[in-house]
Parts: C-alpha cells; structure tokens; sequence
C-alpha cells in the first residue's frame, strides 16, 4: 500500500514547533567547533568506567514516582549515584525539551521519541531496552460513537502525537488495516490532550495507554464510548540520555550502574501485581481497585534482549513508516543505539527475563 501526503493534517501546524526548534539547532550547530564534534564522538566510544566516581548525580525522569517506587517496594538497595532530580516527566516531547535545556539526564521512553530527536537535530542514545510482546494501547471513540474497527477509522478524525509512542501505534494499526493517510485526518495533539479532545467531539478517536482507558471508560463508556481493541504493539520501552551527558564518563557510568535498578525494578512490578495495585494505580493514580486489577493483567512480561538486533530493526521499520508519510527524513537508525551499554540489561536478570 502507497501512503500519500496526509491532505487531512494542516501540515505547517503539525510540523510548525518541531521545524522550529529544528532550526533553531542549526543555527547553533552552524557555530558550534567541529572539534567539540569530534570530542564527544571519541568520548562515546570510549569504554565504560567500572565505578561510578564519587559525586557524581544524575537527573532521571519518573513519571508518578515510578521509579522510586519501585526502589522503596522492591528493596532494591542504594543507587551508587546522587539524583539530584526524579523529574515527572513522561511523553516524548516533553522529554526532549528537558534533554535540551539541560534539565533531564535519563529517560524511559518508547521508540519513537529517539527518532523525533534525531529529525529535530538533537543527539541522543538509546542505552537499555525491554521488549514489549503485547499491546499497551488500545482505541477509544469519543462519546455516540459508531465506529467499531479500525477499518471504521476512514474519514475519520484521529488524534495523532507524532512524538509518541501512540502516534506509531496508530499509523501501524491504519497501516495493517490497509488505510492512507489521506483516508482520515490526523489531528496533531499530545497525548495529554486526549482526552479533552474525545470529551469534546475534537476527535473521532484516540489512542489511550491501558492505564488510562478504564478512567475514560467509566465515564464515558454509558455515553456511548467505547474500546477499540488490535493486536498491534509497540515494541520498545527503552531508556536514552543525550549524548552530552554520555561523553561524560562520570554520568555515563552512573547510567549503566542504572541500568541494573531500572530493569529489577520491572521485574519486581510484574511479579508483585497486588502489591502494586494498591500501591501505585490506587493510591497514586485513582483507580479503583477492579480497574488496577484489570490493567495490571494486560501487563507485558519484561524482557530483556542481550543483542538488540531486533530493536534496530523495529526501529527502522517505525522511522521508514514515518518518512513514507513525510514526518521525518529517512536515516539509519543504527545511530541511535550505544552499543557500550548493550547486554547490561540482559545480565542483570535472571534467564526468565532475558530475550
């Protein structure tokens, strides 16, 4: 199937903050030392330090507390590194502002975020990833809706963050059920935006996280909303940090002795589901019990890959989706991936949780 250029997107709002902060990195960039350049390059490939040096300090999102959380419940000992921040910072965009202004060293992100990165000229490295098998978005209609396929989804208003892992998750679901983009109309939005825009008739759909559909439901479900439901998933949860921040072999090396907690700390959700029902999702999200329950049982079982040989390809696959609807100018991937950190990951858990 040939995609076209989306004539339902008002392309110069849905491009105009990403081409802008684009060029406003050129322009930097015009002036930057090319020596500066090529430090950082020989810095990135040099090897890991064993220890983090003292004093060092990172500044890792956590969207809610997650990661805190996750330290406290599992007992998973003391990072051997200062946080000087634990930022609530979640959706891509948002991420990369915070990786620009120099207020963010570490994130936990999808695959997409890397590549918009990339397109807007900002250097950043994915350094561990865990495989996602099962869907962790699902399609929400607004209320009175009659749409009950993605097929349903033609001519229809879709909300669309091209930043986010929901942007890929809808374009792989119109691209499975054989739709263009000039079959419907994207409507740019952030995913915090969703779900005003359902309430109010905005959109026709959007795709909501599994964690935050049975609120919407609730409401809205005897209004007549309703689920949608595919088998598309998005492959990568990943953590990245800037380049800046891993040329610094201090920061770097508190990076990979991150790594370890960030991945036990998933283990120890997936094996303690009501634990972590009443902890997070009812305590620190407000949702009912039941609905903790029923997200919590959709949850992807972490896995940890000790190559990322398919991450790259699945990467690819999402920018090559991206650039046939003009979004962002095809590139190599390969890029994007620090393969120094590569199996740390993998070895930081037991077999069950290796891929």
């Amino acid at each position: 199937m040939s995609f076209s250029r989306t004539s339902g997107v008002d392309r110069r709002l849905f491009l105009s903050s990403v081409l802008g902060a684009a060029a406003g990195v050129a322009g930097l960039s015009g002036c930057a030392d090319s020596s500066a350049a090529a430090d950082t390059k020989d810095a990135l490939s040099a090897p890991l330090a064993a220890k983090v040096p003292a004093g060092t300090s990172l500044k890792i999102s956590s969207y809610s507390g997650t990661q805190q959380l996750q330290l406290k419940l599992g007992r998973l000992g003391e990072l051997p590194f200062k946080v000087s921040t634990w930022a609530n910072i979640s959706a891509g965009p948002d991420v990369i502002n915070a990786f620009r202004s120099g207020s963010l060293d570490v994130a936990n992100n999808a695959g997409i975020p890397p590549i918009q990165a990339h397109f807007q000229g900002f250097d950043a490295k994915i350094v561990a990833i865990n495989i996602t098998r099962k869907p962790n978005y699902l399609f929400a209609t607004k209320p009175g809706s009659d749409i009950r396929s993605v097929g349903d989804f033609k001519g229809k208003k879709l909300a669309f963050s091209q930043g986010q892992a929901q942007g890929v998750v809808l374009l792989r679901a119109l691209k499975k059920a054989g739709l263009a983009y000039d079959e419907v109309k994207l409507v740019p939005l952030t995913s915090n935006q969703f779900f005003t825009a359902l309430q109010s008739g905005q959109v026709d759909v959007a795709p909501l996280a599994n964690s935050q559909a049975p609120a919407y439901l609730q409401q809205y479900e005897p209004k007549g909303a309703h689920a949608i439901t595919t088998d598309v998933v998005d492959l990568l949860n990943l953590l990245w940090a800037p380049a800046s921040v891993l040329s610094d072999p201090a920061k770097a090396a508190a990076v990979a002795a991150y790594i370890p907690y960030w991945t036990k700390g998933q283990v120890w959700t997936y094996e303690n589901p009501d634990i972590w029902n009443e902890e997070f999702y009812v305590k620190t999200q407000n949702l009912t019990l039941a609905q903790a329950k029923a997200v919590t049982a959709l949850a992807n079982k972490p896995l940890f890959p000790p190559n990322w040989n398919e991450a790259i390809k699945w990467e690819q696959e999402t920018a090559d989706l991206l650039a046939e609807g003009g979004f962002v100018k095809k590139f190599d991937v390969s890029e994007l991936f620090d393969h120094r950190f590569e199996g740390i990951a993998a070895r930081s858990v037991t077999a069950e949780y290796r891929r």
